[in-house]
């Protein structure tokens, strides 16, 4: 059987003048609520990826990202090194982390960002066997060892690009950079959109394409 195994997703494909801000989240819980507010000022829609066990230990914050319009997609269920799994632990880290947040939001995920970001066949399978997409990004902010504020907003700035996928986590210099970084990101016309909504399935366009022209 040819292997239909999906490849990662590094950036989107909407074409459009977009950018897509991810949010790993596994600690840094006491930066999010900074984050929102300076997300919701510069109305930007981003998407988290949670842990399922720092998913129950933030329920709250959990639906307040959640109902301020943000995406809630999947880091595993613990920080763990997927490269060293089987393809069916994976699958289960991934399905116990989807029904951890499921329950506290009501809503399933359909994205998963890997720890460490890591990737090998084994995490490509796992992902696919339940029919995740593994996203990875195009643009790194590299805030997780603690840059100064300037060197996030210029990493992204220097690198952006339209359906760029932009890798950050809770930190204090990310949230001093974000004002800057999300002001600069609005002045060269950048939408700052959920992830679902500059990856485009485009089998599923096929589809429906020739299904609604078939009499034009």
């Amino acid at each position: 059987i040819a292997s239909n195994l999906q490849e990662p997703i590094f950036q989107g494909n909407s074409g459009a003048k977009a950018v897509a801000i991810t949010v790993n989240v596994d600690w840094g819980e006491e930066y999010i609520p900074e984050m929102l507010k300076q997300f919701s000022a510069a109305d930007a829609k981003v998407t988290f990826f949670v842990t399922g066990k720092w998913a129950e230990k933030n329920p709250e914050l959990l639906k307040q990202m959640y109902k301020e319009g943000h995406s809630i997609q999947n880091h595993g269920y613990k920080h763990c090194h997927f490269n060293s799994l089987s393809p069916s632990e994976g699958s289960q880290e991934i399905k116990k982390a989807e029904d951890i947040i499921n329950k506290i939001i009501g809503k399933k995920s359909v994205y998963f960002a890997s720890p460490y970001g890591e990737f090998n066949k084994n995490v490509v399978q796992a992902a696919a066997d339940i029919n995740y997409q593994l996203i990875m990004w195009s643009v790194d902010t590299i805030d997780w060892q603690k840059p100064s504020p300037e060197t996030i907003v210029n990493r992204v700035m220097k690198k952006v690009h339209n359906d760029a996928i932009i890798l950050m986590h809770p930190t204090e210099p990310t949230v001093k950079a974000l004002p800057e970084l999300l002001k600069q990101l609005k002045d060269e016309k950048y939408q700052m959109l959920s992830l679902d909504k500059i990856i485009v399935d485009q089998s599923k366009n096929l589809n429906e394409g020739s299904n609604s022209h078939e009499n034009s």
